[in-house]
């Protein structure tokens, strides 16, 4: 008989959950158990009622003696004919004579109940699918250059660690054209040195040509104002000129009077006549040096615009010619960033002759070799990342009405023959059908309405054993505990 302490084995699992697995063993257990009781019992019960039969056969030989086999025959044959009781009572018959069996059978009939109650409750309590796989990280490795490959130390299914140089290119070319861009470099460091003088320079001269224009405006306004003064003398002259002039006349024309009635000679007459036109071209001398002076007096002041026109273009074009030579050098200095640009490409260029493991993992897919003329983006081969997988599970979407992220979930791994446990990292943004190369349009043509599958990604927990075995691609089958 089975132990009555197997039934007290705890239910709950170690986190607090309720173990329906653990509740319907215990069921199962207590049904062999009772059922071995049943049978123990009817064993029992079978022997008393052969020994009871055996007694009563001896008694009933002794009682007749002398009835012959004959006799047994039609006696038996006269049970036979008597009419059969109805089930019913033969049923109530049985019930009173076997009232344990009857008890354990109704025991049984609740305990398989019970067990199919929580049958369907742990087959309602997960979810699960054979359309899913181990995923993970596979990074395809080119080439950044072009170039030939002088060296390749990596084979297929070889681990690789991160910053491994794994293929050479031959960098000789790459070499020559960082020499260059170094040179260029150089120069243009130079050219910056021979111009950045300049910038003192002009602005110190700009400076001089501004006083220069400054002075020469005030020596204007003084040539101006000494010309204004000469014409004012040789209008004051020309006055006095007329003034003579205009008194000669007068003495002319009385001497000439003088002369009509005789009273003077004809000599002082002349003298007059003479003096009279002496004074009138004296005036119209005057008269032309004032004309004259009139002229410097309007050269000396364009002369003297002219010097505050060259003030002014001087003190205009002072800042634009400091500001040209601070371009030019500001250019120089441009032109010095760029080579120190070339001359970082033409470095990294250098470092990319170097093909190195960018993540820890395993090599595939390798199809360089050395002396090959591999270009610029040219895939290498391919590496796995092997610490960072996990499941993607192709669940119908009637399934995936009660997921949702951190669940747990028992995945079995048919390479390993062993179950891991993991939770839901994520839902899925859409079904797989949409990130087709050619997802389907429900609304063209005739519409079949299908089943879609939804990616859910499952995240292995760590720490659990051959977890270092997993490999992307691998089959499984997740359950996922959605109660």
């Amino acid at each position: 008989m089975a132990d009555d302490n197997q039934v007290d084995r705890p239910i709950l699992l170690g986190d607090g959950t309720y173990n329906e697995h653990a509740e319907v063993r215990l069921l199962v257990e207590e049904y062999a158990r009772l059922h071995q009781e049943v049978e123990q019992l009817r064993e029992e019960q079978k022997k008393l009622k052969e020994e009871k039969e055996k007694a009563g056969k001896e008694d009933k030989k002794d009682g007749e003696g002398g009835k012959d086999e004959d006799g047994d025959k039609e006696d038996d044959k006269k049970e036979d004919d008597e009419p059969k009781e109805p089930l019913r009572t033969r049923a109530a018959n049985w019930t009173k004579a076997h009232p344990i069996a009857l008890i354990l059978g109704v025991i049984g009939l609740v305990i398989l109940a019970i067990a199919c109650v929580f049958l369907w409750r742990y087959l309602e309590s997960f979810e699960s699918t054979d359309d899913a796989e181990v995923d993970g990280h596979i990074n395809q490795i080119s080439s950044r250059i072009n170039g030939t490959v002088v060296g390749v130390y990596i084979e297929d299914a070889q681990n690789v660690v991160k910053g491994q140089v794994l293929v050479d290119l031959d960098p000789r070319d790459y070499q020559v054209s960082l020499a260059q861009s170094n040179a260029n470099l150089a120069q243009a460091q130079t050219n910056i040195e021979i111009q950045s003088p300049n910038v003192p320079i002009t602005t110190t001269t700009q400076a001089t040509q501004v006083a220069s224009a400054e002075e020469s405006v005030i020596s204007a306004n003084a040539a101006v104002v000494s010309a204004e003064r000469t014409y004012e003398s040789t209008v004051a002259d020309v006055r006095q000129a007329e003034a003579d002039a205009a008194n000669a006349a007068t003495e002319e024309r009385r001497y000439r009077e003088l002369v009509d009635k005789e009273e003077v000679s004809r000599e002082a007459y002349d003298q007059r006549a003479t003096a009279a036109r002496a004074q009138q071209a004296l005036v119209s001398s005057r008269r032309a040096v004032a004309e004259a002076n009139l002229k410097v007096v309007d050269q000396r002041k364009a002369e003297a615009n002219q010097a505050r026109q060259r003030e002014e273009e001087a003190k205009a074009n002072q800042p634009r010619q400091v500001a040209i030579q601070k371009a030019s050098v500001d250019n120089r200095r441009a032109g010095v960033e760029g080579a120190r640009a070339q001359r970082q490409q033409a470095l990294l260029n250098l470092s990319y002759a170097k093909v190195l493991a960018p993540v820890n993992g395993i090599i595939g897919d390798k199809t360089v070799e050395v002396g090959m003329q591999v270009a610029a983006g040219q895939e290498l081969f391919a590496i796995t990342q092997i610490d960072d997988i996990w499941v993607t599970a192709n669940f119908k979407e009637t399934q995936v009405r009660k997921m949702k992220p951190q669940q747990g979930v028992t995945i079995h791994v048919d390479t390993l023959a062993q179950d891991f446990e993991g939770y839901i990292e994520n839902m899925p943004g859409a079904t797989g059908a949409k990130y087709s190369l050619l997802p389907p349009e429900n609304a063209t043509g005739n519409y079949v309405k299908v089943v879609q599958r939804l990616p859910v990604r499952i995240r292995f927990k760590h720490g659990q054993k051959n977890e270092e075995r997993l490999r992307p691609g691998m089959s499984v089958e997740p359950k996922v505990w959605v109660q």
